[in-house]
């Protein structure tokens, strides 16, 4: 699915408060138009019946009652125009976010784990808000089709040429709008997306590594490069701005040419008609302020679907996949290329050793479908991965990865990222065979403490026993822990290969291992060991 067609069917969606905007929209330039060339009108024809001493002839109850009339309803209609507009466009960005966040999280593993930190937070908050602009700009175009209609309704009280060029003089300022923004506010609204986003990504990256930064002493290097993106996206903000100041140039020039040229024409009529044509003139070519914004938004607005439409995309569905045969019969069957076939019965355990960077690590993503995995490489209850949806094959598996990712909210938002529906006391069973209970019970709210951006308020070793607590919750026929005990000292990594030994046996789930560590080697009865050709060598 695209972004237009995701556009397409939140309007629909929201159809009900776009139509009330819209209305409101109609009646905002209606009373805008009739409140100023009323206005004119009034004050004309009061300022002529005084010079004239027939002030006590002139009825002038009725006008300013109008004009009061008109103000309220203007007020009202631009309230409810704002208020629908806004609902509608928060109404369907609160589903387009989780449709992108789907999407991210549905695409290639290739793709969606290419894209950095900063990068993926540019295109589901800054995209996505330009995106915004489309629903409330939609009201717009029937405000300004209302503000014609009225403007050369009234107009052209004082005559037909007056009503004829003052739709003339709209349609050009409508078009001379356009075309000025295509020439400076479409490239600086695309300019301005890509300087935001890339600030947004630098700021990310400065963030992650800010211990690295400062024990290397490398302040100044980060604070440059940050500033250089900043100084970037200024400029990119200025260009947008100073297309804005155009886009108010060329509609004040063309209001003063529609006002004179109606008032040259209303030569003929009486006084007040000229001032009520003129000041509805006026109003008319205003009336389309909010088309005309609206054009200067177009150019981010197409720099972001330049970004999302790719994501949207690739987010393609699944094909239909032999259905999964129950945990309890999950038997794996693996075989790389060049060595014989090795088979897992399920409760069996297995390390995966070799040497930094043969691709251990690898392997046990493919197994997830975080990465493509060759046909008969790896086969699940006799179904071979390949033909799993992802879903279907990631439900086989509890994986704590090597560098595992925390939530910056509390121990439980954490380790409910496994399983939602846990009880507290299953929450302390998993923290206790990860070694961490004690001092989860000694924070100050426990379970409910928060523990920082990343887990920064715990320590390594912490963070990667909460990582391993959380795939311990979640239930599932096979464990993958890509080094668990790394970091831990001797005592505590003795401590959590104890408690992980009992629960093994408790709960007799399978178990695939990575580590280097001697001590957590000895979970493990079989040995798979990648070797500089990626090989199969097996040992008891």
């Amino acid at each position: 699915m695209s972004l237009a067609q995701l556009i397409a069917t939140e309007r629909h969606r929201q159809r009900g408060s776009l139509l009330i905007a819209c209305a409101a929209a109609v009646g905002v330039c209606a009373a805008s138009s009739a409140l100023l060339g009323l206005s004119g009108w009034f004050i004309t024809g009061a300022a002529l019946a005084g010079a004239s001493g027939t002030a006590l002839a002139f009825n002038y109850m009725l006008p300013s009652a109008a004009i009061r009339l008109f103000a309220i309803v203007r007020t009202a209609c631009r309230y409810g125009e704002r208020l629908e507009g806004h609902r509608a466009a928060l109404g369907a960005l609160a589903r387009i976010r989780p449709a992108l966040f789907a999407a991210l999280a549905a695409a290639p593993p290739v793709e969606a784990l290419a894209l950095s930190t900063g990068e993926a937070c540019a295109r589901l908050v800054q995209d996505v808000n330009a995106v915004e602009t489309l629903f409330v700009r939609i009201s717009g175009r029937w405000g300004a089709a209302a503000a014609l209609a009225a403007g050369v309704l009234l107009t052209g009280l004082a005559g037909w040429r007056c009503a004829v060029a003052t739709a003339v003089v709209f349609v050009l300022t409508v078009l001379g709008a356009w075309a000025l923004a295509r020439r400076t506010a479409g490239y600086s609204g695309g300019a301005l997306q890509q300087a935001a986003g890339r600030l947004k990504d630098a700021c990310a990256v400065m963030l992650a590594a800010a211990p690295e930064i400062v024990a290397y002493g490398l302040q100044d290097w980060a604070e440059a490069r940050v500033t250089a993106e900043g100084e970037a996206l200024a400029i990119a903000r200025l260009a947008a701005h100073r297309a804005e100041g155009w886009q108010a140039c060329w509609s004040a020039i063309m209001t003063a040419i529609c006002a004179v040229a109606v008032l040259l024409f209303a030569q003929g009529a009486p006084l007040p008609l000229a001032a009520l044509a003129a000041l509805a003139a006026a109003a008319t070519v205003d009336g389309a302020s909010g088309l005309v914004r609206g054009f200067l938004q177009d150019g981010a607005v197409e720099e972001a679907a330049r970004r999302l439409d790719p994501v949207l995309n690739s987010a393609t569905a699944a094909p239909d996949a032999p259905s999964l045969a129950a945990p309890a019969c999950a038997a794996l069957a693996m075989n790389l290329s060049g060595s014989p076939p090795l088979m897992l019965a399920l409760g069996e355990r297995l390390a995966i050793t070799g040497r930094s960077g043969c691709g251990k690590t690898t392997l046990i993503e493919q197994f997830l479908k975080l990465r493509e995995i060759a046909p008969g490489q790896l086969r699940i209850s006799g179904v071979d991965v390949t033909e799993l949806a992802p879903a279907a094959a990631r439900g086989v598996f509890a994986y704590a990865p090597q560098e595992a990712m925390l939530l910056s909210g509390s121990v439980r938002d954490n380790l409910w990222l496994a399983d939602p529906q846990a009880e507290d006391e299953a929450l302390w069973a998993v923290l206790f065979d990860a070694g961490l209970d004690v001092r989860v019970r000694a924070l100050p709210m426990g379970l409910d403490t928060p523990i920082g951006e990343g887990g920064e308020r715990l320590s390594g070793g912490e963070r990667r026993r909460l990582a391993l607590a959380r795939a311990l919750l979640r239930p599932a026929a096979w464990l993958l822990l890509d080094e668990p005990t790394e970091g831990l000292d001797a005592a505590t990594e003795a401590l959590v290969i104890a408690r992980l030994e009992r629960r093994l046996q408790r709960t007799r789930q399978g178990l695939i291992l990575v580590s280097h560590r001697t001590a957590a080697l000895s979970l493990c009865a079989r040995e798979l060991k990648l070797d500089e050709d990626v090989a199969l060598r097996h040992a008891a």
